[in-house]
Order: structure tokens, then sequence, then C-alpha cells
């Protein structure tokens, strides 16, 4: 598994990322282990969860399960470059939720006690809290990076003025401040191609997608309906919608050999300004099947072909809609 820069830091991370929100809703902690000691195996050193992962309000299930994988030992917890997140609801109290000072510092010392650990590698947050002033949230997180409780601070879902807001107030405070963002993104939904990546390289922010299979359209789901094979209702019903793309898509992954599900791990990650995909896997044959992305070469008349099939917003701003 070949390692990158986490954006402009000089923390290095596997190029696919382990996302653990599947496991306790739908991968039992026993397979959640095997999952995750596979992981490691094959060289994948970053795993990303949540406080809110696992259905549950409030009993942040996904991070105690991966506090008791690190519990065994063997160098797990030392092996792993862990990233959780803030934000969320847990409780329903007015001061559970969102980015506070208050419920930051609170839900980092319930993330650690979960995680069994005494410090977080990337504590992200997990959605904008447009009433919070960024002096706020940013003296929280200086406090715990002080503390060792957390290293580098990132964002999710943040849009491109977010970004920009968040890094100049914590340059203002000569404060590192983010270092990554996480965003949905795949051939399915490149929107954030026309403001949030080029934000993002100019700050230096690690790129980590997610839903990069945009939940399992891109997995091969008409070929896996024609051959009888157990698939979501809901998506069934959603890929009907975009049944002529799919049909093009499923077509060039056959007539290049490899399948679907490799051929959109392996755009973004042809991408220079994607850092690590995250992976969701349910089961160990899905985290096999994913790590294959890593090894598939897309030349440029295949990257041609992905953009007539599934086409983005035109480039970047104001470029894509102003020239």
């Amino acid at each position: 598994m070949e390692t990158t820069y986490l954006g402009r830091t000089g923390l290095k991370v596997s190029r696919l990322c382990l996302g653990t929100m599947n496991f306790g809703p739908y991968a039992s902690e026993a397979e959640s282990f095997e999952i995750m000691d596979r992981a490691l195996e094959l060289g994948i050193n970053f795993f990303d969860t949540a406080n809110v992962y696992g259905k549950k309000l409030g009993e942040g299930v996904t991070e105690k399960i991966l506090g008791r994988w690190f519990e065994q030992g063997s160098g797990r917890r030392e092996k792993v470059i862990l990233a959780t997140k803030v934000y969320g609801a847990m409780g329903e109290w007015p001061n559970q939720s969102k980015l506070s000072a208050y419920h930051i510092q609170k839900a980092c010392e319930e993330s650690l006690r979960r995680l069994k650990t005494d410090h977080i590698e990337l504590y992200q947050m997990h959605h904008i809290d447009p009433n919070t002033p960024w002096d706020e949230v940013w003296q929280a997180m200086e406090l715990l990076v002080r503390q060792g409780k957390v290293t580098y601070v990132g964002s999710s879902n943040f849009a491109a003025w977010n970004l920009a807001e968040a890094c100049l107030t914590a340059e203002r405070r000569n404060f590192l401040g983010l270092v990554s963002e996480q965003s949905v993104y795949s051939l399915r939904n490149r929107a954030i191609e026309l403001e949030v990546i080029p934000a993002a390289r100019r700050f230096g922010l690690a790129l980590l997608p997610w839903s990069p299979l945009a939940g399992g359209m891109l997995c091969g789901v008409l070929e896996k309906k024609k051959d009888g094979r157990r698939t979501r209702k809901e998506l069934l019903v959603a890929a009907e919608k975009l049944r002529p793309s799919l049909m093009a898509y499923e077509e060039l992954c056959r007539e290049i050999g490899h399948d679907p599900a490799d051929v959109a791990l392996a755009w973004l990650l042809k991408n220079p300004d994607v850092c690590s995909p995250i992976v969701g896997p349910r089961t160990l044959d899905q985290l096999q099947q994913n790590v294959k992305a890593v090894d598939v070469e897309l030349n440029r008349e295949v990257l041609t072909r992905l953009d007539e099939i599934w086409p983005g917003p035109g480039g970047e701003a104001p470029k894509a809609y102003a020239w």
C-alpha cells in the first residue's frame, strides 16, 4: 500500500482510508475486528470513524468497537492514524451537539474514553456550525492540541468559503488550523470540483473523499441485478434514473477488464488533489476488493470516456460558468 502526506503536514497516511461507519450496524464486532486486522496486514494505516456512528443516540457504538480492538494490543493502536469527528448530537440536551467550545472539549474526552486511547491524530468537525464563531472553535482546538489529546484538526462537509474562513482565522491566531477536508466525491458526484477542491489545494488541505462509490451505485449495480445478486431495493430504484450512464460505465469497465468499483476508486486515486478515498467495507471480501484499485491504471482515453459518461461541473469556478 502506498502512502502520501496528509495535506501540508509531515504525517504519512495510506492511499486508502478505512471507513468504519458500518461497524456495529452492519458488521458485527467480530467481523469488524477481522476487517481492521486485515487492513493493517494490507498496509492501510488510516482509520476514520465518528462519535455518532453506530445508530444509537449517544452511545458511540463504533468508537467503542475500535477501542476494544485497540485494547487487544500487539501494536494495533501504534500502527493506526486515527481520525474521528465531533458535531453530531450525542444526546437530547441543548449542548450535546455542534461546535461550541464546551461541546468540543466534552466530546473529545468522551471519544478518547470510548476509543481507549489518550490521543486522536485527526479530530474532524463533522459539519459547519454557523452559530459558533471561529475564535471560539479554535480556542477549544488549540487547548486540545496543547494538552496532547489532538494532533491535527480537519473538517468535513465544508463549503469552500468555510474552509477559507477557518484557515485564515487560524492563521491570524498563529495556529496550524485545518489540515484536511472530508467531502462527498465520486464519478457520480463531482460538485466539489467547482470550489471546494481549489480551496483545499490553496490552503494545503488533504482531500478525503467519502462515498467514493456513490453509495454502491458505482459497484456494478446493473450487472448485479442482471445476475440475480442481492442488491438493496433503494439502490435499484435510484439506478433506474441513471440507467444510460450506468450502462455506459459498466460497459467501459468490462471493456478494460476491471471491476466498476475498482475503476471508481482508481479514478479518484489518479487525481493529484486526492489524498485518501474513504472505503467503508461491510465485509472482509469488500475490503480486499477495494484494495485492488491501487493497482488499476487508467490511460488518457479511459479518463476522457469517464468524463463523457460522468461529466463534472465544467471545471473550477469562476471559469466553469463565467468564461
